[in-house]
């Protein structure tokens, strides 16, 4: 492992040599003005950036997603500015000074929150990924989009801030016979998703920030439901009332949407955590190498379960595997950021990744998935995506 880690090294510094000669015979940049912008209210991207989501666009415009530009991020944090959407029926306008939080139903105690009440309240912070169940879903049938953000762009991960809602749910003094929650929003359409109580008294937020703001009007301004490690549909934005229930209210989020369909006919329903998935950003469909020579390989890796222990590479399709660099720090339930050092011969290659969780769980190849699941679903498609660099350095979609 030294010795190919230095050939690749000295590779890379016959790379720089070369740029550095290049840089050398450009003309030098010209000297800076005497005066630079004034301060203003709010912070923005340089004029020079141009990383932006990809809109998929419905027949109803309200009804619409956005997609991360994962290629153009670093690290395991997603700006805010660039998190993913995903909405049913538009952006609510809500002011929080009228905004308020219902607890009801199974409870000894009806609670009604204000913002501001719940902001004077003991509060936490944690770095969780969020993933929309439907990412990845036109890969089912294989290769159907060209990029890594139009294939895996429905995931990025925060900072999020809010109180446990365990904290909420123990003052309004639940009933024993109270066995999941109905969590509702405020949009035009009222989505509603059921939880179980045990996973809502576990580790689930009453979020009101985001990276270290309030929470953006497309994330759920002013409150959002983030409940670690499951469907992104589960985190209801613009959370306006949890109602306490003996059963699942089975709405229509859980019943025509949101299940898997099989093969049988069949379709699972309630499959609330996302499984262990990695796909490399960089390079990745659309990218040209430019030459052959040194590259560094970069991705992400999650797992609704818990931290991802292990990252493994392959430049072959899968024939071999090599462990990537897993960068610190390593979070639970958190993005993942992973590297691997490459050298391109000029020849025809396919990169995959594939990631381990701590529970064990393997990543699949996609014939392993639809041999179980077949390709009928829209949902939890958490397969290894392939990139095929052909001999001129152009990158393609590998499952196609």
């Amino acid at each position: 492992m030294a010795a190919r880690s230095r050939r690749w090294f000295l590779g890379l510094a016959s790379t720089i040599g070369y740029a550095i000669a290049a840089c050398r015979s450009k003309t030098p940049p010209p000297e800076p003005s005497a005066l630079g912008a004034p301060v203003g209210p709010y912070g923005s991207r340089s004029r020079f950036e141009r990383a932006v989501r990809f809109f998929s666009r419905a027949a109803v415009p309200e009804e619409t997603s956005s997609k991360t530009p994962l290629h153009e991020t670093f690290g395991m944090l997603t700006p805010s500015s660039l998190h993913f959407e995903r909405h049913h029926s538009g952006v609510p306008d809500l002011d929080p000074a009228a905004h308020t939080l219902t607890i009801h139903g199974l409870v000894d105690r009806p609670l009604v929150f204000s913002v501001d009440e719940l902001k004077r309240l003991p509060s936490v912070s944690r770095l969780l990924f969020l993933e929309c169940s439907g990412n990845g879903n036109t890969e089912w049938k294989g290769g159907a989009e060209p990029t890594v953000q139009r294939t895996h762009g429905l995931t990025s991960c925060s900072e999020w801030t809010g109180v446990p809602l365990s904290t909420l749910l123990n003052e309004a003094r639940v009933q024993p016979a109270a066995k999941w929650i109905l969590a509702e929003g405020g949009d035009a359409c009222r989505l509603g998703r059921s939880v179980p109580l045990a996973k809502a008294m576990d580790d689930v937020l009453v979020a009101y920030g985001q990276n270290g703001e309030s929470i953006r009007p497309e994330q759920g301004y002013p409150l959002r439901l983030i409940v670690p490690g499951w469907e992104g549909n589960v985190n209801v934005k613009w959370l306006r009332r949890i109602k306490l229930l003996d059963q699942p209210a089975m709405t229509r989020w859980e019943t025509s949407k949101y299940t898997d369909l099989l093969t049988d006919g069949t379709a699972r329903q309630f499959t609330f955590e996302m499984d262990a998935k990695s796909v490399i950003t960089r390079p990745s469909g659309g990218d040209a190498l430019p030459a052959p020579g040194p590259y560094e390989v970069t991705g992400l890796a999650w797992s609704g379960r818990g931290k991802i222990t292990r990252v493994e590479i392959s430049a072959d399709g899968g024939r071999t595997w090599s462990d990537a660099e897993l960068q610190l720090p390593v979070l639970p339930i958190a993005h993942t950021r992973f590297r691997w050092n490459w050298t391109w011969s000029g020849g025809e290659a396919t990169l995959a990744s594939r990631c381990t969780d701590e529970t064990g769980y393997v990543q699949p190849s996609r014939q392993a998935l639809t041999a179980v699941r077949g390709v009928n679903s829209n949902y939890h498609n958490n397969a290894i995506q392939n990139w095929k660099v052909a001999a001129n350095g152009t990158i393609t979609n590998g499952n196609a």
